[in-house]
């Protein structure tokens, strides 16, 4: 049976509409054998009405705090942010921070997503709301996620296969490959009805075909989630895809692909 030692989509509390602490994660996490977790609270519109308070997004900037091994897990730190608009801008980006959380000017105004971004070892790129996609053609949404993958800190796009936005696969794929970057296969996909499931089986056998990296994560927002990723794994085992390109697989897969697509230099991390 296929496997993975990482689950890097993950939330706690913090994203408003999940029930468990990071310690009760990492905890979950040392209990079924997975050896690295990659916190991923959502960075979205979806938490605050008063998105413009930088506040309460406070809780990325601590996360300096969280040990790197604690439990014996290996502890990155992420954020999941939201895909706002047609040229791949993420959550944040149009919103100018010039006060700190204490209220003080800051001497180098920046946007709410670089005051984040600069703290998280990798960002995660996903569509939720649609709103900003009606009307626009599927070359025009493979654009948008292209534009999302190319910022220097992502490392995948989320659950594209439950996006619910009408796309162009392989121009998608190949300038995953050509970035050295990823696809998400969304264990969480897998309880969606519809079209979901088929979506990511045929984005896995493109995958498969063109040498394109996934990560294979739970999308967890209970700890009792953590590494369970069983109909994803299910799936791919079925479709005979191939082992090597899943860089959640092990501890070392996941740290080695995302040092080799540049989001991330940390060398604290062995």
């Amino acid at each position: 049976m296929y496997h993975i030692e990482c689950d890097t989509h993950t939330h706690t509390i913090y994203s408003r509409h999940a029930y468990s602490t990071i310690e009760e994660n990492v905890r979950a996490a040392s209990e079924k054998g997975i050896k690295l977790l990659g916190s991923t609270d959502h960075f979205s519109s979806m938490l605050f009405s008063d998105y413009e308070n930088v506040k309460n997004y406070q809780f990325f900037f601590g996360t300096n705090m969280w040990p790197r091994q604690f439990h014996g897990v290996t502890l990155l730190r992420g954020c999941e942010a939201d895909i706002v608009d047609m040229e791949g801008h993420m959550f944040g980006f149009d919103n100018i921070i010039t006060k700190s959380i204490v209220g003080d000017e800051m001497e180098s105004p920046m946007p709410l997503s670089d005051m984040v971004f600069r703290r998280m070892d990798y960002v995660i790129a996903s569509v939720h709301s649609k709103r900003h996609t009606v009307g626009h053609s599927a070359a025009e949404n493979t654009q948008m996620f292209i534009n999302a993958l190319s910022h220097p800190k992502v490392l995948f796009i989320g659950h594209i296969g439950r996006s619910g936005v009408e796309f162009e696969m392989d121009p998608v794929l190949k300038a995953v490959k050509d970035m050295n970057k990823a696809l998400e296969i969304n264990e969480a996909s897998f309880s969606y009805e519809g079209h979901h499931q088929s979506l990511c089986r045929q984005v896995a056998i493109r995958c498969a075909e063109l040498g394109v990296k996934i990560a294979v994560n739970t999308d967890a927002h209970m700890a009792y989630e953590i590494g369970n990723a069983s109909k994803a794994l299910a799936m791919l085992e079925d479709i005979h895809f191939p082992e090597e390109l899943i860089i959640t697989r092990t501890r070392e897969s996941f740290l080695e692909a995302l040092r080799a697509s540049g989001v991330f230099t940390d060398n604290i991390i062995k």
